[in-house]
């Protein structure tokens, strides 16, 4: 009898305790599965099903410490007893040795409104596991968060406030991603200061072998590893799962990078270091940002996925009615296809800010930012109701702002003799025109801060309430990356500090956006990919722009810069063979496929004025959206989308495809079913292509309902775009029915 009571207490306990060690929690619709467990020797791991399908097999999670960092350690002691410490990392790193001491299960389901967005309201529904785990060895105490949604799951670590982890520096992140196959992927090379790489498509055990070509030239460049490669990653499973990884609310951390080890397919995530080799400085209580893995079975679900938005703070600017989105011209393109210069003169071998007399030197005549150029795209932008004109290569210093590892290389607030401010103010504010201003730092980030309030107030003094920042270049200080913490906390400083001067932030060459424009709306866009500018240097791969919404939007909008009309940039600068891989057609959609508030219609005036039945689909688009249908998608193959101007019953359509061509099918049953509409259709031609016969096009108008199909022909990298306008039935008599 004895021995019965005693096995019986035996299986009781392995009960509880399976019970203590294992978790689980599903998302609100069942479809997806978290579990939360610790192996042999208290290892965190982690798994996700899809429909019960693999999504990440059991995958490690932890954090490998620099050392045995408590509140007695002073942040900045290397001394010989620290790096005999190093010799223990094993056993004071968070990796291993826990117990499981809280687990929580909860459920959140609340809607809000974003400031500006792809739809006018957005969900934010998840259950939660929070699991409390306490290092024996230690007695420090993490807890990692999960969140599962009907899309698919963010997990963080945290760190409470504790006696025995106060100040602690990360050595590694050692986040797992287990993959169930060898999928196929869509990446650029992992790296810690830029993201402008043309995607590679291949399996993940072809990344090694395809590396050397994926890493082209760049201004500044540090590819850490054979086979590293950037979030947001893109994947397909064989048995046809989607599966994005990413991250998101990206503050005071390290981006992430993923490592794969290619034969037992497991990523692990590669955090980017600082100047000494070290990924991170924390101090209690503090958390990581959120891991994140969209997955479904249907493409079009990862790009209407809100989860990087949802796992971001409310917003912290009481006051947002100053933040608008914005349609933009401007003196841009003819630098970038070398048509004009950003530079004043050709006289100057170096330049000294203050010291530098520039009125005695001979302009070069190719100087684009010069008072009478201005006024042009002043005009143009009013006459066609555009909200703004940019303006790069307006201040001192272009002659002599790259590869010179210099310090000082701009005030922000000098112009050049022939860029008259204050009379631009004054021009383009009777003409109803904002004039965006332009920082291009060189890097020099050290140097940016020193001059940012007076930057910032020079701008509000002179009706600019938009910036657009640039960071070509190596950082100075020397040894950071874009990508590191110390210069996360630069991004996060620069729109922070510009939202106190109600100034709306576009920063180009900076980390790649992780949704943190929920908290802080004024961050209006970012390049951070391969944009635009790209087709003039050369040319992007032709199924780019299919690309760039599973993979660069998954964060946050692009500065994208569409709108190119003319795709031969010989025709600009004679000394430029490069070609725009794409057809005119391709360009408009790109409007709606390329979700930003932030829109730029990039190609020169004069070839504009060659189009304006094209360009009128630019002036009509809108920015800001109630309502967004994702109607066809395949990563890097196409991508169709349907938007719904906020505020109206007036929708816009955009499709785009990669080299092959297709042919598009939709119907317009997302419209209302009581309503006419007129809908202009700007497609290719048929026989366009983007190499051969890129600029050809046919605007057509038809009548439509919400019964109304579609079947639209579309050529290799091209696309079309619609307008689809609630009208009076009187307004369609003698257009056919569609």
């Amino acid at each position: 009898m004895k021995k019965v009571i005693k096995h019986s207490i035996f299986i009781c306990f392995c009960l509880i305790s399976c019970l203590i060690n294992a978790q689980e929690v599903k998302s609100p619709n069942g479809n997806i599965s978290l579990k939360f467990s610790l192996q042999a020797g208290g290892v965190p791991t982690y798994s996700l099903t899809y429909k019960s399908k693999d999504v990440i097999k059991p995958s490690k999670l932890g954090l490998e410490l620099k050392d045995n960092s408590n509140a007695n350690n002073d942040f900045n002691d290397f001394s010989v007893k620290r790096v005999e410490k190093e010799q223990k990392e094993d056993k004071v790193s968070l990796l291993n040795g826990f117990d499981i001491t809280d687990s929580k299960i909860s459920a959140f389901d609340e809607t809000w409104q974003p400031v500006w967005g792809e739809t006018k309201n957005i969900r934010n529904h998840y259950n939660e596991l929070a699991v409390t785990l306490n290092q024996r060895s230690t007695d420090r105490h993490i807890l990692i968060r999960f969140r599962v949604f009907d899309d698919g799951l963010g997990f963080r670590y945290e760190f409470p406030e504790q006696n025995n982890l106060v100040y602690f520096v990360i050595k590694e992140e050692r986040t797992q991603f287990a993959m169930a196959g060898d999928h196929k992927a869509i990446w650029i090379p992992g790296d810690y200061d830029t993201q402008e790489y043309d995607y590679t498509t291949s399996k993940l055990s072809e990344i090694r072998g395809l590396m050397s070509k994926a890493i082209t030239p760049n201004s500044s460049q540090t590819p850490f590893s054979q086979t590293g490669v950037q979030t947001a990653l893109m994947m397909k499973s064989d048995d046809g799962l989607y599966i994005n990884l990413h991250e998101a609310a990206l503050i005071n951390y390290s981006c992430m990078h993923l490592n794969l080890d290619d034969k037992n397919m497991v990523f692990e995530s590669w955090l980017t270091p600082d100047a000494q080799g070290y990924k991170g400085y924390m101090q209690a209580p503090c958390n990581t940002p959120w891991r994140t893995v969209i997955v479904s079975d249907d493409a079009r679900d990862i790009l209407a996925s809100n989860i990087t938005l949802n796992l971001n703070e409310p917003s912290k600017i009481k006051d947002t009615s100053w933040i608008k989105p914005v349609k933009y011209v401007g003196v841009w393109w003819e630098m970038i296809t070398g048509k004009s210069t950003w530079a004043y003169t050709n006289d100057l071998p170096s330049v000294q800010l203050g010291i530098t007399d520039y009125t005695k030197t001979k302009p070069n005549g190719k100087h684009g930012a010069n008072t009478a150029h201005v006024k042009e795209y002043i005009d143009f932008a009013a006459l066609h109701g555009l909200d703004a004109v940019l303006v790069e290569g307006w201040n001192e210093g272009w002659e002599d702002w790259f590869g010179n590892s210099k310090d000082y290389v701009f005030d922000f607030v000098t112009p050049y003799p022939d860029f008259n401010i204050k009379e631009l103010y004054s021009y383009a504010k009777s003409k109803g025109v904002k004039l965006m201003m332009h920082h291009e730092t060189s890097s020099s980030v050290r140097n940016y801060e020193r001059h940012l309030d007076k930057a910032y107030q020079f701008m509000a003094d002179n009706g600019y309430n938009s910036v657009k920042s640039g960071y070509v270049g190596d950082i100075i200080p020397r040894g950071e990356h874009h990508y590191g913490q110390w210069m996360v906390n630069h991004y996060q400083y620069a729109f922070e500090k510009a939202a106190d001067y109600k100034i709306m932030v576009n920063a180009h060459e900076a980390v790649r956006p992780t949704g943190v424009r929920r908290t802080w709306p004024n961050l209006i866009g970012n390049e951070s990919a391969r944009g635009t500018e790209y087709q003039a240097f050369g040319g992007s791969k032709p199924n780019h722009v299919t690309v760039l919404p599973f993979t660069r939007l998954i964060g946050g909008p692009m500065d994208y810069t569409p709108g190119i009309f003319n795709m031969d940039v010989s025709k600009y600068n004679p000394d430029n063979n490069s070609h725009v891989n794409s057809t005119l057609a391709n360009q408009l959609a790109l409007y709606v496929t390329m979700y930003s508030p932030l829109q730029m219609a990039a190609d020169l005036i004069e070839t504009y004025n060659q189009h304006l039945d094209a360009f009128q689909f630019i002036k009509d688009v809108a920015l800001d959206w109630d309502d967004s249908k994702y109607l066809e998608a395949e990563p890097g193959e196409y991508v169709t989308v349907a938007r719904k101007a906020k505020g109206t019953n007036n929708w816009f359509i955009g499709s785009v495809c990669d080299e092959n061509g297709r042919t598009s099918n939709l119907t317009f049953d997302f419209l209302d079913p009581d309503k006419t509409y007129i809908a202009t259709i700007y497609s290719d031609a048929k026989n366009a292509h983007y190499k051969t016969n890129p600029e050809a096009y046919e605007i057509r108008k038809v009548v439509v309902t919400n019964k109304s199909k579609l079947s639209q022909q579309c050529a290799p990298a091209g696309g079309y775009a619609i307008s689809v306008f609630d009208v009076d039935k009187s307004q369609t008599k003698g257009l056919k029915k569609l």
